[in-house]
């Protein structure tokens, strides 16, 4: 028995090692099994979905993939596959991700965070609404990893203001609480002639009344009330990087594979994107909230909560008056949102149309406004410096140094999109995303709303144990196809598909902020489960809804589009294979 578990220690140290020899012999068979090039082309996925999700390789070594095996395998030339790492779609993700590390270097997402905890109050219920506000403020445009790293320490810093030491609540949490048999033997001398039941109820009353015991039911409750402060934070910061292009890769793998597919479809930009995931932001948003305050007792207003105030007030005071060069990343980044947001909003005419048509992306507006950042003085300009022998003859300092910029951005995470998109062109050319579609015909049976919640849900769960970017990568090419295989609006299938992977909440493992609340300590992988098993079921409602409401509204997913039709196509919607009893028959949705 010995024997056999120290084997199993050998095998479990070299799991990763067995991973990546073991995998591309069993998946083999695929490529002598299957139509040639669907064959090839579902071996490479796979092996890469193997590989993302056990991370046997790490996660941008395992994207680089395609641009050494869809050459050699013949499933796609070198020169179509290597472009896909460089779309104006990564140039608009670089360019956040820039924008971000010039906030995080002057500390204003700090003064942001503060300044909204001071006006939402110190009450449990609002200052976990003001965190979760703030933190999916600042998960919008930051990274959600950046914001709940951020977070978490001022959470600590008002918890230990109005709780005292962690260490000690834990001890108190621990007092050993009088038996039943104990309070019995106190009572009974006292009350001889009393009835059993007037006795219980004197013990319990004895219970309540025992110092100790007090002090651990308060301790217990503050206990979770500090659980429910630091769950919350990684929670909304997922919750509100789905409310822009740039806050999570998988809404920029949904742009960047909606052109590789449907190139004429121009209905999702920065803008419209916004317009559609913003209300769906804050209803979620809403819902989490209420579901974490009452689960964690944070609708409970016992406490005055002057020494929370106080911390708060403290840390805002040692930022002083906001500077120079806060004052100039504050106006960029309000520029940057703006020109993003008006660029081409589809509800009015924007600025976009002074150009010749086509010419100016998002991408273009970004790097546009990031790299006045390199340039910009960090410090207020002076004609006087001209005149002034006595003043100093140092360089100026830009807002934002290239040194910065290469430490601060994760250019890991622009080479797995890059990865994603070029699976997705090859899963496009090789005809591989169709052939799986054309698998997929019983879900025609399935009424659209039903099969959104499906799509939603379905992948809600596999993020969980994988990647968010690695699992839209995989779903949304197949996603795409079963669309056009049931004649649906494509939109209606790949915007909940997208925002479902951002809806990981069960697991440490499943997101790197969920990780990094882990770490702290104070959290257990039960508390995880119970509150993201809730939140999931939220996440799923509100999509839907959204998708059937508003969405369907401004992209017409009611209709089958013509940039989703093939070239060769020329038979209207309603000459398709789907009679008018269809459950795909989006014009019958209510």
């Amino acid at each position: 028995m010995e024997t056999i578990s120290t084997f199993a220690k050998k095998l479990w140290c070299v799991k990763k090692q067995l991973i990546l020899v073991l995998t591309p012999l069993i998946l083999l068979p695929l490529i002598f099994g299957l139509p040639e090039k669907e064959g090839k082309c579902l071996y490479v996925v796979l092996l890469m979905a193997v590989f993302w999700c056990t991370e046997a390789l790490p996660l941008a070594v395992t994207a680089m993939l395609p641009v050494c095996l869809f050459p050699t395998m013949g499933i796609l030339p070198s020169k179509k596959v290597c472009p896909q790492y460089f779309l104006d779609t990564n140039f608009l993700f670089l360019s956040g991700l820039v924008m971000a590390s010039a906030i995080e270097e002057w500390g204003l997402h700090r003064r942001i965070a503060l300044k909204v905890l001071k006006i939402v109050g110190v009450k449990p219920a609002w200052l976990i609404l003001g965190m979760m506000n703030t933190s999916a403020f600042l998960s919008m445009w930051l990274s959600n990893t950046a914001t709940t790293a951020m977070m978490l320490p001022i959470a600590n810093a008002i918890l230990e203001s109005l709780f005292g030491d962690l260490a000690t609540l834990k001890e108190n949490c621990k007092v050993k609480e009088e038996t039943e048999g104990e309070l019995l033997c106190r009572v009974s001398p006292t009350v001889p002639h009393t009835s059993s039941e007037n006795i219980k109820t004197y013990t319990r009353q004895l219970h309540l009344d025992n110092p100790l015991n007090l002090l651990q039911i308060e301790s217990e409750y503050q206990m979770k009330v500090w659980k429910g402060f630091l769950i919350c934070i990684p929670y909304a910061a997922s919750i509100g990087g789905t409310a822009t292009l740039t806050g999570t890769a998988p809404n920029l793998i949904l742009i960047g594979q909606l052109k590789s597919y449907f190139p004429e479809c121009d209905l999702i930009n920065f803008g419209s994107w916004f317009a559609f995931a913003f209300p769906l932001m804050v209803l979620f948003l809403i819902l989490a909230w209420l579901w974490i305050s009452f689960l964690y007792g944070g609708l409970n207003t016992r406490y005055a909560e002057k020494k929370a105030e106080a911390v708060i007030d403290e840390d805002y005071r040692k930022l002083g008056p906001i500077n120079f060069a806060e004052g100039s990343i504050a106006f960029f980044f309000i520029l940057f949102a703006v020109l993003l947001f008006t660029r081409d909003p589809k509800f009015v005419t924007g600025w976009s149309t002074f150009f010749n048509k086509g010419y100016v992306s998002d991408a273009t507006t970004g790097v546009i406004i990031v790299s006045i950042l390199f340039f910009f003085p960090s410090q207020k300009p002076s004609l006087s410096w001209w005149f002034d022998s006595r003043a100093s003859n140092t360089p100026y300092v830009p807002l934002l140094s290239w040194k910065k910029a290469q430490e601060c951005v994760p250019w890991n995470i622009i080479l797995l999109l890059g990865g994603g998109f070029a699976m997705a062109k090859g899963c496009e050319e090789s005809g591989l995303a169709a052939w799986i579609g054309a698998y997929l015909q019983p879900i025609a049976q399935v009424p659209p709303a039903v099969a959104v919640m499906f799509i939603t849900a379905f992948l809600a769960c596999f993020t969980e144990f994988a990647s968010n970017t690695a699992t839209i990568i995989i779903f949304l090419p197949v996603i795409a196809e079963l669309a056009m295989f049931v004649k649906v609006n494509p939109l209606y299938f790949m915007i909940p598909a997208t925002t479902g992977c951002s809806f990981a909440f069960m697991l440490p493992v499943s997101t790197p902020p969920n990780s990094i609340a882990f770490a702290s300590g104070h959290l257990l992988v039960k508390d995880m489960v119970k509150t993201g098993f809730v939140m999931n079921i939220l996440g799923i409602l509100s999509v839907s809804l959204a998708m059937n409401t508003w969405g369907r509204a401004m992209f017409s997913l009611e209709t089958y589009p013509d940039w989703a039709r093939p070239v060769n196509m020329s038979s209207t919607v309603t000459d398709i294979q789907f009679p008018s009893d269809s459950p795909f028959n989006l014009t019958s949705l209510p």
